[in-house]
């Protein structure tokens, strides 16, 4: 809706994705008679169907043709923003023009007219928000890609500029909203400084372990209980045949569910289900109604209260839940109010006033319309917080073009996650099997194969085989060299260790595969 309420108001968007997803270059909005008579709203002025794994080298290419045009009609590139506020710039600027820009465009897989047509609007515009998701940090360079977008970002001035800036998009409420509070395997010492001032503890600064970690950990028996709040984690993550094995060797599974899943039944000794509430549902304790808060991509922080008649009379929420076990396994004596907390929300958000920036007076303000924004320095007035305080541009060198045939896991438009999904995706007009993998007309010439062939697919990499047998080939407008198909069905074909190094982020997004026709 936002998008379509920018397009309205005169913005141009320009799409860099393999597919061409309906949402995006054209958005019918239900709620509205334009929406439903009327076709909707046409979203995107350019279509750029990238090669997978091919982003940060657009980036880069975009910068490096943007560095040639300043040169020849100036005012293209923000230098007084570049000088204020940035360093790095010089070595950047060396290692893009060190660049072969024909490399890069080979790599993007794209139309050279198109990529430049493409500038006009970038170079044109005096505010520019660079908005991604999944489909760029789903990758083996992940970072790097986000360091080219960030980059470009910079170049242009467009960080801090009111209407503008980097917009990372997240796949669900409070998944920003996890990290802002300090839930994250990653220690951040300011939050836990607060947390001992105000409760007179000492907590420990040990790091803690990522999805990717998690499952090694497991696997290693290092760890021996899991303990899951929502989601279906064994389905969720990469190399299932290893998740599950992992699993099998535990010793203690938890999982608080709203959903019985598979996550559930694979365990070596004991597995307990939590039931809990989910957010829809009315939430009362001691017969005064609660709510719960969430942050969503934009920063913005609202209440959400559900109305929903509950399961069952003993079903709790997950507060609840974790109250209740932090004041069994730490008793009424400790520091931290656990039985309060679990009776009055209230408390636990004036404790996250006075632990958490930008949290002050929360209650209040969380109960304002549309609730409040946080503080973002970058954003707010070019503060950023970095050794120099400045924003650093970054020195990346994109891989070469790929003649491998690559895969991207992805999602059907009626599903939520790894708990709930049907067998008809409206969006690609794929109706009963999920079991589909996405080729180009080239790819299927290429292949031997015709729309409608069946085949098993085999991860093109070192190590164990790994595969899933049976799909049907389905023909797309996807580019040369890009296949696609859903997941979880096809996480099997992710192996552990495929993945960003610099941060673990598994690349579902760019799995080199093989065919072979049933």
């Amino acid at each position: 809706m936002l998008l379509e309420k920018a397009k309205q108001n005169g913005a141009n968007i320009i799409a860099v994705n393999p597919l061409p997803e309906a949402g995006l270059l054209r958005f019918k909005n239900p709620q509205t008679a334009r929406g439903l008579l009327r076709g909707g709203t046409q979203l995107a002025d350019h279509h750029l169907p990238i090669k997978l794994g091919g982003d940060q080298a657009l980036f880069q290419l975009w910068s490096l043709l943007l560095l040639e045009r300043d040169e020849v009609e100036g005012g293209v590139i923000d230098h007084a923003f570049i000088e204020q506020y940035t360093s790095g710039y010089d070595a950047f600027v060396a290692n893009v023009r060190d660049a072969d820009a024909e490399r890069l465009l080979a790599t993007t897989g794209l139309d050279r007219g198109l990529v430049e047509r493409s500038l006009d609007v970038l170079a044109g515009s005096g505010r520019v928000i660079y908005c991604w998701a999944m489909g760029v940090t789903q990758h083996v360079n992940g970072v790097s890609t986000i360091d080219e977008i960030v980059n470009l970002a910079l170049l242009g001035g467009h960080v801090g500029r009111p209407g503008a800036g980097l917009c990372p998009v997240r796949g669900h409420s409070n998944v920003q909203g996890n990290r802002t509070v300090g839930i994250w395997e990653q220690i951040q010492p300011d939050s836990i400084e607060a947390l001992e001032r105000r409760y007179g503890l000492e907590l420990p600064r040990d790091a803690g372990h990522d999805t990717v970690k998690s499952i090694r950990a497991l696997r290693d028996r290092t760890a021996r209980v899991f303990f899951g709040l929502g989601g279906n984690f064994v389905r969720a993550t990469p190399d299932t045949a290893v998740v599950e094995a992992a699993f099998a060797t535990t010793s203690l599974v938890v999982n608080v569910s709203t959903k019985l899943n598979r996550s559930h039944l694979v365990t070596d000794q004991t597995s307990i289900i939590l039931p809990t509430l989910g957010r829809t549902d009315r939430d009362e304790r001691d017969g005064i109604a609660q709510f719960v808060t969430v942050e969503d991509s934009m920063s913005m922080v609202h209440r959400s209260q559900g109305s929903l008649t509950t399961p069952g009379p003993n079903v709790r929420s997950e507060v609840a839940i974790l109250c209740e076990l932090a004041l069994t396994l730490l008793g009424p004596e400790h520091a931290v109010p656990w039985s309060d907390f679990s009776l009055d929300y209230d408390l636990i958000r004036d404790a996250m006033a006075d632990t958490i920036h930008g949290f002050a007076d929360y209650n209040r303000r969380v109960r304002e319309p549309g609730g409040f924004e946080l503080p973002h320095p970058p954003r707010d007035d070019r503060r950023f917080p970095t050794s120099d305080a400045r924003a650093h541009f970054s020195v990346t060198r994109p891989a070469g073009p790929t003649t491998s045939l690559m895969l991207q896991t992805m999602r059907s438009h009626d599903q939520y996650n790894t708990t709930i999904y049907g067998h008809d995706d409206r969006y690609r007009g794929i109706k009963g099997d999920r079991h589909v993998i996405l080729l180009s007309a080239a790819d299927l010439a290429e292949q031997g194969l015709s729309d409608g062939d069946r085949v098993d697919i085999v991860t093109n990499l070192p190590g164990p085989e790994r595969r899933v047998d049976d799909y049907l080939v389905v023909a797309y407008p996807t580019p040369r060299g890009a296949a696609a198909a859903y997941y979880p069905e096809t996480n099997p074909l992710i192996p552990l260790d495929h993945h960003d190094p610099l941060v673990g982020t598994p690349a579902s997004k760019s799995i080199p595969i093989c065919l072979i026709r049933r």
